[in-house]
This record gives C-alpha cells, structure tokens and sequence, in this order.
C-alpha cells in the first residue's frame, strides 16, 4: 500500500522527466536522421565526422575546459575567504545576484566595457597605453565566460567548505601540518564533491555557449553551440543541427555519468 502511494507521488515528476527531458531528446533524434529534402538518412552523423565539424567539437571542449579551470582558479580561493569573513551571507548574496540578471544583458553591457570607446580602454589611453582591441577576441570571450559562470562554481564549493568540521584542521595544526599542508591533504580532499559539482555546473554549459561567442568574441570562437544556433536559424539544416545537438547531448550525459562514478567511488573509499 505505501509503495502504490510513492508510486502516485512520485508520477507528477516522472510525467516531468517524460515530457520535458525524455520527450525532446527524442525529437531531436529524430530530426537527426532526415536531410533537408526530408529525406531519411544517416549522411547527417557521417559529415559531423569530417575535420570540420571535430575541429569545432575539440574547441567547444578546449574553451569549456578554460573557462572551468579558470573559475575554479578564482572561486576556491573567493568560497574558501567567504567562510571566513563576517556577514559570509550577504556576502554569498552579493555574489548570486548577477545571476538574476539576464544573460544578454550581461554579455551587452561587457561590450560596452571591452568597446573602443569604453571605460577599459580610456583607462589605458590615460596612462599611455593607447587603445586596445579588446572585444572580438578569444581571451575576451573566455573572461565573460568565467565571469558568468563563476557563481555556479563558489556555491558548491562554499557548500563543501562549509561542511568542513574545524575540529580536523585543529587536529591538523596540532600534529604540526604547515597551512599548505593541511590544505593538500585535509582541506583540499575533502571538499573535491563540491569542486567537481562546481566544474560539471560550468563545464556541461559551456561547452553548448553561442550567443557570448558571436557576441563577444565574433567569428574567432566558433562552437558546437555555434554551429547549432546556425543550422536551426541560418541555413535551416534542422537536420545536421540536430545530430550536432545529439553529440552534445551525450557528452554531456557520459560527464555526468563519469562523475558520478567518481562520487561513488570515493564515498565507498575507492
């Protein structure tokens, strides 16, 4: 009787998952097998296999890779300072809410910041410098992309970290573990859930980024997430379009799978 009542509960999100993840996936299978006269084929998966199109899968992975380990870089360090400071909550607060701010929005106000006649560069232009060109560029493009994404990386990280009992970095000190040594083999250990929860949150999104890639970094930064938005909206190739989004699709799903792997693996201790 109590499993029948889970079962019921449980229905409005398994109708969820059917219609809103399962559902569309399926579509897009679909759509992956026709060519643009509508006819079906597999032509579509055997031209993602050409040096094109894995030249654009291996930058989508190298740019997400870079905008991972750069947040990382800055988000440890910034959650590590959150749980100690005061008012670490408004403090977290502050850091959330440029997330409440829409994307594009964000992205065209950097245009602003990076433009020629933008603030960036009449700063460089007042200590002699001169005007640079900041916008259009791949490092532009990486910046903005950690810049955004960077919350998703401290949150989970100031969650972990939070987690930390002090009692074992006492004990740490005590037994006479330098400050880096008590970081690499206690801190750092236990709190890789929240460090790989933080890379998948950015790196999953990043490796489908295409509207901070035209905008910010023009045609020097070209993507799967690039190449999707073109064939759906340019060249209305639905087709090659879709299979694009079917290879992402399964990326993603094997990164996740591998990292949940990994989850299970150290908490069984292996």
């Amino acid at each position: 009787m109590k499993a029948k009542k889970s079962g019921l509960y449980l229905f409005p999100y398994y109708l969820w998952i059917l219609l809103f993840v399962i559902a569309p996936v399926l579509l897009i299978v679909y759509y992956s097998l026709f060519d643009l006269s509508g006819k079906l084929t597999l032509d579509n998966y055997v031209r993602f296999f050409t040096p094109v199109y894995l030249k654009m899968a291996l930058g989508s992975f190298w740019y997400a890779f870079l905008v991972t380990l750069f947040s990382l870089l800055v988000a440890y360090p910034a959650a590590y300072l959150l749980t100690r400071t005061k008012h670490k909550q408004l403090w977290l607060l502050l850091i959330i809410l440029p997330t409440w701010i829409n994307l594009l929005l964000k992205t065209y106000a950097f245009i602003g910041i990076f433009g020629t006649y933008g603030p960036i560069n009449s700063l460089l232009d007042l200590v002699g410098i001169g005007e640079k060109q900041l916008l259009f560029t791949s490092s532009s493009f990486v910046f903005v992309s950690v810049y955004i994404f960077i919350p998703f990386m401290i949150l989970p990280i100031f969650s972990s970290l939070e987690d930390l009992s002090p009692t074992l970095l006492q004990a740490s000190r005590d037994l006479g573990a330098s400050g880096w040594t008590t970081f690499r083999r206690v801190v750092f250990p236990l709190t890789t859930a929240g460090v790989r929860s933080g890379c998948m949150a950015v790196f999953i999104p990043a490796l489908s980024l295409f509207m901070i890639t035209r905008l910010i970094a023009g045609n020097r930064v070209i993507t799967l997430g690039t190449a999707i938005e073109q064939h759906f909206l340019v060249t209305q190739d639905w087709g090659m379009g879709s299979t694009v989004a079917v290879f992402l699709i399964a990326v993603m799903a094997l990164v996740m799978g591998l990292a949940g792997g990994a989850r299970k693996g150290v908490r069984h201790g292996k």
